[in-house]
């Protein structure tokens, strides 16, 4: 987690339970002034809801001052240190609407974009909150690429997209046990073009010999085996793939017309 700038010395998380009144927030009417100093005690005492209710006050009623645009900040930052990535999004998103050109908007990304990270699941379940953190990630990568958060994104990008070829070569496995090879090769498939950069790649090609092969494919088995040893030639997968091969007397032969030879192609 980045913190925005200028206040990282007051946002580190504390993990200590927090026994603070969550109704703490005193909506009678106080000076930006006053309402800041609850917020940043707030902050201090790790109270994270608290922090975020003041901020909303600042907008709420000082809405046209000059601190009600980093007050959205704060409070999205405080929604998210709450794990109340919801309303921290939602925040981010009502920022985003009002101030875009604000020189501060790149927090707002930020802050939306790991708030969909840490909603990540395990590959058993739904991936859509994996799949829209990827695209916030980018997002912020693609915007503001000299930045902090651009540097912190981009090493969550690689996690989550190894977390989606995670899911997809879990859903291959399954085919491959219930002798949906056709079914298991479109899984797969989706690895190699998709997340080569991944630590799933190796047993992806594999299980791609394991299934061309089975089908009679020779040639398409043949070639998963090739690039394997190419890219792997160490890997326990390559061997694996080699020995699938010598059922048949074949050997790793690359078709570069295969898709699995222009997959690679593409990305060196």
């Amino acid at each position: 987690m980045v913190a925005l700038g200028g206040c990282s010395s007051i946002f580190g998380k504390d993990d200590e339970t927090n026994n603070a009144n969550k109704d703490a927030a005193n909506y009678k009417e106080r000076t930006i002034e006053q309402i800041y100093a609850d917020g940043w005690r707030a902050i201090t005492n790790g109270a994270w809801e608290i922090c975020a209710a003041q901020f909303n006050e600042v907008d709420r009623q000082h809405p046209y001052s000059v601190w009600a645009r980093r007050a959205m900040l704060n409070s999205a930052f405080c929604s998210y240190q709450a794990n109340n990535y919801t309303q921290a999004i939602a925040t981010a998103d009502q920022y985003i609407s009002l101030h875009p050109g604000s020189q501060e908007v790149a927090y707002a990304f930020y802050i939306k974009a790991i708030s969909l990270y840490e909603q990540i699941v395990d590959v058993g379940r739904d991936q859509s909150n994996t799949e829209g953190a990827l695209v916030a990630l980018q997002d912020v990568v693609q915007r503001f690429p000299d930045t902090e958060y651009a540097r912190d994104a981009n090493l969550k990008i690689d996690l989550t997209m190894d977390h989606l070829a995670g899911k997809e070569m879990a859903v291959g496995r399954y085919y491959l046990r219930r002798g949906d090879r056709v079914g298991a090769i479109n899984r797969f498939r989706t690895v190699v073009e998709q997340y080569q950069t991944t630590p799933q790649i190796a047993e992806a090609l594999q299980r791609l010999t394991e299934s061309y092969y089975s089908l009679g494919l020779d040639r398409e088995a043949q070639t998963a085996a090739a690039v394997l040893g190419r890219n792997y030639p160490g890997s326990g997968w390559y061997k694996s793939a080699y020995s699938i091969l010598q059922g048949r007397n074949l050997k790793p032969m690359e078709d570069r017309g295969s898709w699995i030879s222009q997959a690679f192609r593409k990305i060196l």
